[in-house]
């Protein structure tokens, strides 16, 4: 389970980075455009392109980092957590049976996994309904 959580951290990580320096890169870009276009003052035509990529930069770096790298990190994030509990359950579960406990007392240990919403549906509930 450390292994996996380990290695689910890992690819996270590597997301949230890149969604941490995508805007320094953008304003990075952004700096150069501005020395262009100031370099190229008396030259009125290269002041369009030059403010272009200078407000080009800022808005990959800002969009890479919202729309891309930030999300999905918080979805690995969330994922890894889903996982964890999952192997949780199956940790505690085997636990139970190698301890030689009661089914139902294993049932009560796992459904303290559960939100409080869902800990007392019956069988039935859980079931998906038939078709008539």
């Amino acid at each position: 389970m450390r292994a996996t959580v380990d290695r689910h951290d890992i690819g996270r990580k590597i997301f949230k980075s890149i969604g941490d320096a995508a805007p320094a890169m953008g304003m990075i870009g952004t700096l150069i455009g501005l020395v262009q276009m100031l370099s190229n003052m008396s030259d009125p035509a290269s002041i369009g392109p030059s403010m272009t990529v200078a407000l080009l930069t800022t808005l990959y770096g800002a969009m890479i980092a919202n729309i891309f790298a930030i999300p999905i990190a918080d979805k690995l994030a969330l994922r890894a957590d889903e996982e964890r509990m999952v192997k949780s359950m199956i940790i505690d579960s085997l636990l139970g049976i190698q301890e030689g406990r009661n089914p139902r007392v294993i049932e009560e240990i796992l459904k303290t996994y559960l939100p409080s919403s869902k800990r007392n549906i019956s069988n039935d509930e859980v079931q998906a309904p038939q078709d008539d």
